[in-house]
């Protein structure tokens, strides 16, 4: 289940109701009734936290993002690069799991996280979000 303090306005995350999953982006969130109001291509709807699930953060997500991988990376690791803002995702086991690089901050993160997490972590860097 995700914690409703790593949601923010928009966050993409899948939904998941009557058994059918779609992605989708989130619009609100009500912190004192702890549902969330996400809007997919079909509609705009409120989910209890029960019916959310992150995307974890992959590859093909990142490209996805209009990343782009750096093929030679001499400080080890694969960096992955859009505009000033990078990623350096290094093999399991490395500590830090990943760096989050933008301009002169540097983010050392020691665990996986999901999308919702690197837009978190992105818009607080650069103040933009990252869709």
């Amino acid at each position: 289940m995700i914690n409703i303090h790593e949601l923010k306005s928009g966050d993409t995350i899948i939904t998941n109701y009557g058994g059918t999953e779609k992605e989708g982006k989130i619009l609100q969130v009500d912190h004192e009734d702890k549902k969330v109001l996400v809007a997919t291509d079909e509609n705009e709807f409120w989910y209890d936290l029960d019916n959310l699930e992150p995307i974890h953060l992959t590859e093909a997500t990142l490209l996805k993002l209009q990343f782009h991988k750096e093929e030679s990376s001499p400080a080890g690791g694969t960096l992955y690069v859009r505009g000033p803002f990078s990623i350096r995702w290094f093999e399991e086991g490395h500590n830090p799991l990943m760096q989050l690089h933008y301009r002169d901050e540097t983010r050392n993160l020691t665990a996986p996280i999901t999308l919702n997490e690197l837009q978190n972590h992105y818009h607080g860097m650069t103040l933009f979000h990252l869709e």
